[in-house]
C-alpha cells in the first residue's frame, strides 16, 4: 500500500490545506510541506530498501505492485507498479515538489489554501502517471494533473495568464482526447480477440494488431505525448504557459509535466507498437533535430527571461526525441538521464527567473545588468545552472547528452552530427543570459541577493547536478532493466550488437560501477 500512500497523501494534504486555510491562516503552507516531506521520506525508504534488487537485477520485473479490483464490469483495476524507471521519476517529482512548496512560501499571498490544493493535486496526478499500470487509471491521472495546473496558471499567473491557461488547456485536452480514443480502440480490439476486456498494461502488451491498426492507435498515444513533451510544431503552448505561470508552476511544467510525455513514449509507444514506432523513427528523429536547433534559435532571440528558458526546454527535449527513436540502449539511458538533469537544471533556472522578477519587477533582460556586483550568490548560481544547461563536462546534463548522441551516432551519424550543433547553440543562448543580466553596465544597485532558503534550494540542485555528472550510476543502474526490456521489444531480433555493448558498459560488475 506504500504506492497508494504516495498518491493519497498528496491528495488528502491538498484537500486539507484548502479547507483549513480559511480557519487557520498560514496552515496551508505547513500542511503542504508536511505532505511532501512524508512522500519524500517514503520514496527514500523505497530507494534504499529496494536498491539491491534493482542494482543486481537482470530482468525488468516490477518489485512493488498494488492491484485492487475497482470497476470489474469494465475490467478496470487500481493497479500501481514500480520499477527503476518509475522510481527515479517519482524521486524527481518529490524533490521538485518540495522546491515548489518552499519557493511559494512567501511569493503566494492570495487564496493560499486553493493554491496549495492545486499544487499538491498536480503533484499527485504526476505521481499517479508514473505509477499507473492500468491504462484507464493512467488516463485518469493524466487528466488529474492538468486541471489544477490550469488553475495555477489562470489565477496566480502574470498579466496574460488567462490566454496562456486556455492555450495550455486546449492543447493538452486535444492530446488527451486523442489518447482516450486510441485507448478505447486498443481496449475493444484486445477484448474481441481474447474475450477479456481489460485495461491491464501487461495483457494489452500482448495484443496482436494489424499494421494499419497499430499505426492509427499509436498515433493517438504519440500525439498526446508529443504535445506534452513538446515537439516542434506542437510546442506553441509552452512559452506562453511558462511565461505566465507562477514560479512553482513553471518548475512543475518544465521539471515534471514535460517528462510525462517522454515517459509515455518509453513506457507505452515503443513496447506497445514496436513495428509502427520503427516506421516512424526517421521522421521522429528529424523532428527532434529540428526542435533542438529551432528551440535554440528562438531562445537566443528572447528578451523575456522566462520565455528564454522555456524555449531551451524545446531544444533539450529534442535530444529526448532522437534518443527514444534511436532504438539503442545507450541512447535510451541518455534520454532518462536527460529527463533527470533537465528537470533539475531548468527547474532551478525557473526558480532564479522568479527571484529575478521579484527583485527587479521585470522579466526583460535588456533592462537590467551588472547584477553580479550586488547579488554575487545569485550570479554564481546562475553561472553554474547555465553551464549545466549548455552541457559542461562534470555536470549531469553533459552525461545525458553525451550518452544520447553516442547511442544515436551508432544508428544515424547524420542525425547525431546535426544534433550536436545544438550544444554550440546552447552555449550561445546560455552565456547570453550571464552577459545581459550579471555583467555589463550596472543598471540596478539595490537588488537583494539570495535568501538563506533560496540558497539552500539552489545549492541542493547544484549538488545533485555535480553528483550525477561525476557518478551517474544511481540512475543508470536502476533503469537498466527497463531499458533492456524496451530495446529488446522494440527491435525485431532483440538488441543488436551495438545495444548489447551499450548495456554491458553501464552494467555494474560484482556490485561495483
Amino acid at each position: 500500500m506504500i504506492l497508494a500512500a504516495l498518491i493519497f497523501i498528496l491528495l488528502f494534504g491538498g484537500a486539507l490545506a484548502g479547507l483549513l486555510e480559511r480557519r487557520i491562516p498560514g496552515s496551508a503552507r505547513w500542511i503542504s510541506l508536511a505532505s511532501i516531506l512524508m512522500v519524500t521520506a517514503l520514496i527514500i525508504r523505497i530507494w534504499w530498501t529496494h536498491s539491491p534488487d534493482i542494482m543486481g537485477a537482470a530482468t525488468s520485473a516490477m518489485y512493488l505492485v498494488l492491484r485492487k479490483t475497482w470497476i470489474p464490469e469494465f475490467g478496470i483495476e487500481f493497479h500501481l507498479e514500480l520499477d527503476g524507471l518509475g522510481l527515479v521519476m517519482i524521486m524527481l517529482t518529490a524533490f521538485l515538489g518540495l522546491i515548489s512548496v518552499l519557493i511559494s512560501w512567501v511569493q503566494i499571498k492570495i487564496r493560499t489554501g486553493f493554491y496549495y490544493f492545486n499544487l499538491l493535486w498536480t503533484l499527485a496526478g504526476i505521481m499517479g502517471v508514473f505509477l499507473a499500470f492500468d491504462l484507464f487509471l493512467f488516463y485518469l491521472f493524466w487528466e488529474v494533473m492538468l486541471v489544477p495546473m490550469y488553475f495555477l496558471i489562470s489565477i496566480w499567473g502574470s498579466a496574460n495568464r488567462t490566454y496562456a491557461a486556455y492555450k495550455f488547456f486546449i492543447y493538452t485536452q486535444v492530446g488527451g482526447l486523442l489518447m482516450l480514443l486510441a485507448l478505447l480502440a486498443f481496449y475493444f480490439i484486445h477484448g474481441s480477440q481474447s474475450g477479456d476486456y481489460t485495461f491491464d498494461y501487461w495483457k494489452l502488451l500482448n495484443t496482436s494488431l494489424a499494421p494499419a491498426q497499430a499505426k492509427w492507435i499509436m498515433l493517438g498515444f504519440l500525439l498526446a505525448f508529443l504535445i506534452k513533451l513538446p515537439v516542434l510544431p506542437l510546442h506553441n503552448w509552452l512559452p506562453d504557459a511558462h511565461g505566465e505561470a507562477p514560479t512553482a508552476g513553471s518548475v512543475i511544467l518544465a521539471g515534471l509535466l514535460l517528462k510525462t510525455g517522454a515517459y509515455g513514449l518509453i513506457r507505452f509507444v515503443l513496447p506497445f507498437f514496436p513495428e509502427a514506432a520503427r516506421s516512424m523513427a526517421l521522421p521522429a528523429m528529424i523532428l527532434g533535430v529540428a526542435g533542438i536547433l529551432y528551440g535554440a534559435k528562438l531562445a537566443f532571440a528572447q528578451t523575456d527571461i522566462k520565455r528564454l528558458v522555456a524555449y531551451t526546454s524545446v531544444s533539450h527535449m529534442g535530444f529526448v526525441m532522437i534518443g527514444v527513436f534511436a532504438f539503442n540502449a545507450l541512447a535510451m539511458q541518455g534520454v532518462i538521464m536527460q529527463l533527470i538533469a533537465h528537470g533539475l537544471s531548468t527547474g532551478a533556472l525557473f526558480v532564479l527567473a522568479g527571484i529575478f522578477y521579484e527583485r527587479t519587477g521585470t522579466r526583460d533582460i535588456e533592462k537590467v545588468g551588472g547584477l553580479w556586483t550586488t547579488a554575487p550568490k545569485m550570479g554564481t548560481a546562475a553561472l553554474i545552472l547555465v553551464l549545466a544547461s549548455l552541457g559542461l563536462p562534470g555536470l549531469a546534463n553533459f552525461v545525458a547528452e553525451f550518452m544520447t548522441l553516442a547511442g544515436t551516432f551508432a544508428e544515424s551519424r547524420i542525425i547525431a552530427v546535426i544534433a550536436a550543433l545544438g550544444l554550440i547553440a546552447a552555449a550561445i543562448y546560455s552565456l547570453r543570459i550571464m552577459q545581459k543580466v550579471f555583467f555589463g553596465p550596472e543598471k540596478s544597485s539595490d537588488i537583494r541577493d539570495l535568501s538563506s532558503v533560496e540558497t539552500v534550494i539552489i545549492a541542493s540542485v547544484v549538488f545533485l547536478l555535480v553528483f550525477l555528472g561525476l557518478y551517474p550510476a544511481p540512475v543508470t543502474q536502476r533503469v537498466e532493466p527497463v531499458v533492456q526490456q524496451v530495446v529488446s521489444v522494440a527491435l525485431p531480433d532483440g538488441p543488436g550488437e551495438t545495444d548489447q555493448l551499450s548495456v554491458i558498459k553501464i552494467k555494474p560488475a560484482h556490485g561495483k560501477p
